[in-house]
C-alpha cells in the first residue's frame, strides 16, 4: 500500500472538491487518512507541477496519485517521470489544446479567489505532454462516457494498455465516484 496519496484537482477546483473530500473522509474511516495530501494548485502548470515535486521528494513512500481533470494531465506527466501509481478521473489528455479556449480571468469553483490563466501556461501545459506511455501498467482510468467537458473516448485511446473503467452516463464530475473509492485506495 502506499505512503502518500497525493489527489490533484482540476483547472477551476480545490481541495475543497466534493471527490478529494470524499476521498479524505474515506481514507480518515479505515484510519489512514494522514496519508492523504491535496495541495491548491497554482493556476500555472509549471507552478504546480513543482509543488506536487516538491509534496512528492518530502513524501512517505511510495505516493500514489489520483488526478481529476486536468489534475489527471499532472498526474500523468508525474506518474510517467518517478514511475508511480496514478488514478485518472476523466482526465485531460492534451491539455495544451484543450485549455486553448479558456485562457483569461477565472474565478476558483470553491474559493472564489480569481486567477489569470494566460497564453504562456498553454505552453507550460504542452511541455508537461506525455505521448505514450512507457508504462501503462501504473495507470487506471476511470471515465464516465457522459462527460460534458472533455470527450472520454480521447483517454480511452490515450491511456491503451492501462486498467480502465468505463461507465456510461454520468458526467465530468464522475458521478459514480462514491462507488469506487475503496477501490482507488487500494490501486496496487
Amino acid at each position: 500500500m502506499f505512503g502518500t496519496l497525493l489527489y490533484l484537482h482540476g483547472f477551476t477546483s480545490a481541495p475543497q472538491s466534493k471527490k478529494a473530500q470524499a476521498l479524505r473522509a474515506r481514507m480518515a474511516e479505515r484510519g489512514i487518512g494522514e496519508r492523504f495530501v491535496c495541495p491548491q494548485l497554482p493556476p500555472s502548470p509549471r507552478a504546480a507541477i513543482a509543488l506536487a515535486e516538491a509534496i512528492i521528494a518530502d513524501a512517505a513512500k511510495p505516493v500514489m496519485l489520483v488526478g481529476s481533470s486536468l489534475g489527471g494531465y499532472y498526474a500523468t506527466y508525474l506518474a510517467q517521470r518517478h514511475g508511480l501509481k496514478a488514478v485518472l478521473v476523466n482526465p485531460a489528455v492534451v491539455a495544451h489544446i484543450q485549455l486553448a479556449d479558456y485562457v483569461g480571468r477565472h474565478a476558483n469553483l470553491y474559493t472564489g479567489e480569481e486567477f489569470d490563466f494566460r497564453p504562456a501556461h498553454i505552453d507550460e501545459l504542452r511541455a508537461l505532454e506525455v505521448p505514450v506511455l512507457s508504462h501503462p501498467e501504473n495507470f487506471w482510468l476511470l471515465v464516465e462516457t457522459g462527460d460534458q467537458t472533455l470527450d472520454y473516448r480521447q483517454a480511452v485511446a490515450k491511456y491503451r494498455g492501462a486498467r480502465q473503467t468505463v461507465l456510461a452516463g454520468g458526467d465530468h464530475s464522475f458521478t459514480r465516484w462514491p462507488d469506487v473509492l475503496d477501490a482507488v485506495i487500494g490501486f496496487d
